[in-house]
């Protein structure tokens, strides 16, 4: 049973707040009564899912850079968390190309500050580093990677997220493998859902096109890639962080991901989204040949989340594709952005539940 009383008191620290799936946790974390601290830099676009969703005066918002560690701790030491949830991070694959040093710096010396504060401050109790799927070796196999795989990213991003894992590994084993801080890393699948304005990412230029009534160009429609609803893998995390709070021997490394029916390529993503919008929206394929590499197929294998938790996926693709059409078009009516965050979750939490 998915039951968020847990966090009613909690000290939360979430870094990486202002952000996409860092909203939704956010929205999340203060309805159910957490005392929730933020710290990241100022959101990253315009328009942004951070101030759609009315949350700034239900928490304390610090605007910071995770790259400087002074700040980061004055932030960290006036929150005096129990629960420390690592979400801040420079995301994007094709700015990772174009920012290299600016990226391994946010990714990876991020990581590093992150978990000095938990060092210094000696009282969490639970701490999660949120990474991706993309942090294994990928070999284009057609099966899942499982969590003893090789660790080792192609483009800065992805190897950036690999060296993230490896610096949270080392620290769980140096100084805090005789605490009880838990310490724990979940590598999650694409996420998707209402309220991303990112730039090059496939939901996003949807929605763009939907508004303009143009065709959605799609640049690897041949890409699979594990897609979910943001709140899955969001749902997850907190799942982990109260699990080990409890038990600190659960604490490990967790793949966060859809089941094989819903790892579709990019152009059947798109299809749906068409036929879901509706009013003749369509696809147009334009493969960038000059592009940097980018995977081709890419799935995970959750069955170690499954196994210790008994987790499964909630929403299936088309459901999440459903609910992404609702979230945007009450956004393009006008409607109240924290009312339709609401009712998504509300509907997730019930779905959950009755499968439990």
């Amino acid at each position: 049973m998915q039951d968020l009383s847990f966090f009613k008191g909690k000290r939360v620290f979430l870094t990486g707040h202002t952000g996409f799936k860092g909203s939704w946790m956010s929205r999340i974390l203060v309805t159910n009564g957490a005392i929730l601290t933020g710290f990241s830099l100022m959101p990253p676009t315009e328009p942004n899912l951070f101030e759609l969703a009315d949350i700034s005066d239900k928490m304390t918002s610090a605007i910071g850079d995770i790259r400087d560690e002074e700040a980061l701790w004055e932030a960290f030491s006036n929150a005096q968390p129990e629960i420390v949830i690592h979400m801040a991070a420079q995301p994007l694959v094709r700015d990772s190309y174009k920012e290299p040093a600016y990226t391994y710096e946010t990714n990876v010396m991020g990581t590093v500050n992150i978990l000095e504060c938990v060092r210094r401050y000696g009282k969490v109790k639970s701490f999660l580093n949120v990474t991706t799927d993309k942090v294994y070796k990928n070999n284009e196999w057609q099966w899942g990677y499982r969590e003893n795989e090789p660790l080792d990213g192609f483009d800065p991003y992805s190897n950036s997220k690999s060296c993230s894992e490896l610096v949270t590994h080392s620290y769980k084993a140096s100084f805090f493998a005789d605490s009880m801080t838990a310490i724990s890393t979940a590598r999650a699948g694409n996420v998707i859902g209402g309220g991303d304005f990112a730039t090059d990412r496939i939901i996003p230029d949807c929605v763009r096109a939907a508004k303009k009534g143009e065709d959605i160009i799609v640049r690897n429609p041949n890409s699979t890639r594990p897609y979910q609803h943001v709140l899955e893998p969001v749902f997850a995390y907190l799942m982990i962080v109260e699990a080990q709070y409890k038990d600190p021997s659960l604490a490990s490394w967790y793949n966060v991901g859809p089941d094989d029916c819903d790892c579709v390529n990019t152009g059947d993503l798109v299809d749906l989204f068409c036929e879901k919008w509706g009013n003749g929206l369509s696809r147009l394929d334009k493969s960038d040949s000059n592009g940097p590499h980018e995977a081709n197929y890419l799935k995970l294998d959750s069955s170690k989340l499954k196994t210790t938790f008994g987790w499964c996926p909630t929403w299936h693709i088309e459901e999440t594709i459903f609910r992404v059409c609702e979230w945007t078009r009450a956004y393009f009516n006008g409607e109240s952005i924290p009312d339709v965050m609401d009712k998504q979750i509300k509907a997730f939490v019930n779905q959950v539940n009755q499968y439990k």
